[in-house]
C-alpha cells in the first residue's frame, strides 16, 4: 500500500516489524548527543566502529566522543574507502582485531558509513561469535534511504556483487540527514536511484513527489529531503516487515538491479561507477524490456527516465560495453534461481512483477540498445 501520505514533519521513528528482532529507525537533526544516548541502550560493551579514513577524519571523533561521555568504550577500525574494499579480506582484517581485543558475544558493532561500511561490519557482526549486536548509522544517501535498513549483509566476490553475506538485523538504524552536508554532488546523485526505485515499485503519489521536488532534495533542502529519506524508509520498512529473507514481496527491491549489478560487477567497482549510477542504468533496461515485452506503456518508461535523467544519473551503459558479457554476469547474481535469471519489470509506476522466463536474446537486444 502507498505510503507517501507519511507524516515527516517531526522526527517520531520508524519500526521495522521483525517479531523479535524488531528495530527502530531513529531520526536526528544534528542531535548528536540524542543519537549516542539511543545507541549507548545497545552499545553496553566493547564496542567497535567501523569505518573508512575519509568518514571517520569527518566524523569519527565527535561520535566517539558523544559516546564517551554516554558510557560507550568504543575503539574504531577503518577500512578502505570504496566498493573494491567490501571483501572477504577487508572482513578478515576486522576479525583479527576483534579477536585479538578480546571482543565478546555481548560486544556490539557500529556501522559508521555508506552501504560498504555497513555492509562489511554487519557481515562481521553476523558471523563474529555466530552473531553481535550491531547498529546502523548512515552517513550516505543509499545509505539512509536502502542499504543501512533491512538487515541484509554481505561482501562481494570478483564474479559479483554480494554473494557472500547472512541477514542480520540492527539493533538500530540512526540516520542523521546532517551527515550528507559532507557529501559529494556525485555520490548524492547516486544515492537518488535507489529513491527513484522505491516510487517505481511502490508509490506513484511518492513518484509524482520525486518529479516535483527531486531538484530539491538533491539540493539538501530540509523538508523535501526529510521528506524523501522517511518515505524511502517506511517504503522498504513495510517490504522487509513483510518478508524479510526475500521469498516473495521483498524481492520488488531489485527492480534495476538485476542489470545494475551485472554492470557494476563489469565495472570492477571503480571508483566512477558507483553503485547508484549502474542502477539507474539498470532501471532503465528494465523498462525497456517491460515495453518490449508489452507490459509497460512508452509515456510511463519515458516519465521514469526522465526522472532519472533529472536527478543528473545515468540512462546510457558507457559505450565499449559487451552485451554478452553483462549477460553472463547477470547468472552469477545471487538473484537468480536454478539458472535462470529473473527480472523485476514495471507494469505501471507504482507497480511491479518478477518474471523469470524471459529469452537471452530479448536481454541482449535491450541492452545492446541501451549502450553509448
Amino acid at each position: 500500500m502507498p505510503v507517501s501520505g507519511f507524516k515527516t514533519e517531526n522526527s517520531e521513528p520508524i519500526r521495522v516489524e521483525l517479531g523479535e528482532r524488531s528495530y527502530d529507525i531513529r531520526f536526528y537533526n544534528s542531535n548528536l548527543d540524542a543519537l549516542a544516548s539511543d545507541i549507548a541502550r545497545w552499545c553496553t560493551e566493547k564496542t567497535l566502529i567501523v569505518s573508512n579514513e575519509t568518514i571517520w577524519n569527518l566524523h569519527g571523533g565527535p561520535l566517539q566522543r558523544a559516546l564517551e561521555g554516554k558510557g560507550v568504550r568504543a575503539a574504531s577500525f577503518l577500512i578502505g574507502d570504496g566498493e573494491c574494499y567490501k571483501t572477504l579480506e577487508s572482513a578478515s582484517k576486522v576479525y583479527d582485531y576483534l579477536i585479538a581485543n578480546l571482543y565478546g558475544r555481548k560486544s556490539c558493532i557500529i556501522a559508521l558509513g555508506g552501504g560498504v561500511a555497513g555492509d562489511l561490519a554487519g557481515y562481521v557482526a553476523a558471523t563474529f561469535l555466530r552473531g553481535v549486536d550491531f547498529v546502523q548509522i548512515p552517513t550516505t544517501v543509499v545509505a539512509m534511504v536502502d542499504s543501512s535498513v533491512g538487515g541484509k549483509t554481505g561482501v562481494d566476490h570478483p564474479l559479483g556483487k554480494n554473494l557472500i553475506g547472512a541477514f542480520h538485523q540492527p539493533r538500530l538504524v540512526a540516520i542523521d540527514s546532517a551527515y550528507l552536508k559532507t557529501l559529494d554532488d556525485f555520490n548524492i546523485r547516486g544515492g537518488f536511484a535507489e529513491v527513484i526505485k522505491y516510487g517505481v515499485i511502490y508509490d506513484a503519489a511518492f513518484f509524482q513527489f520525486l518529479e516535483e521536488h527531486i531538484s530539491d532534495a538533491i539540493a539538501l533542502d530540509t523538508h523535501a529531503l526529510h521528506h524523501v529519506i522517511k518515505t524511502s524508509c517506511a517504503i522498504k520498512a513495510e517490504v522487509v516487515g513483510s518478508d524479510e529473507r526475500e521469498s516473495g514481496l521483498r524481492a520488488i527491491l531489485n527492480y534495476g538491479h538485476t542489470f545494475g549489478h551485472a554492470i557494476e560487477s563489469l565495472g570492477e567497482y571503480r571508483e566512477k561507477q558507483f553503485h547508484g549510477q549502474a542502477i539507474a542504468m539498470g532501471m532503465c533496461c528494465a523498462n525497456d524490456l517491460a515495453v518490449a515485452k508489452g507490459l509497460l506503456d512508452a509515456n510511463s518508461a519515458k516519465r521514469i527516465e526522465n526522472l532519472i535523467v533529472k536527478a543528473g544519473l545515468p540512462n546510457r551503459i558507457p559505450a565499449g560495453a559487451s552485451p554478452t558479457e553483462i549477460w553472463d554476469r547477470m547468472h552469477t547474481d545471487k538473484k537468480a534461481s536454478a539458472g535462470k535469471v529473473r527480472f523485476i519489470l514495471p507494469h505501471a509506476i507504482g507497480k511491479v512483477e518478477l518474471h523469470g522466463n524471459i529469452e537471452k536474446q530479448e536481454v541482449i537486444d535491450v541492452i545492446s540498445g541501451r549502450i553509448g
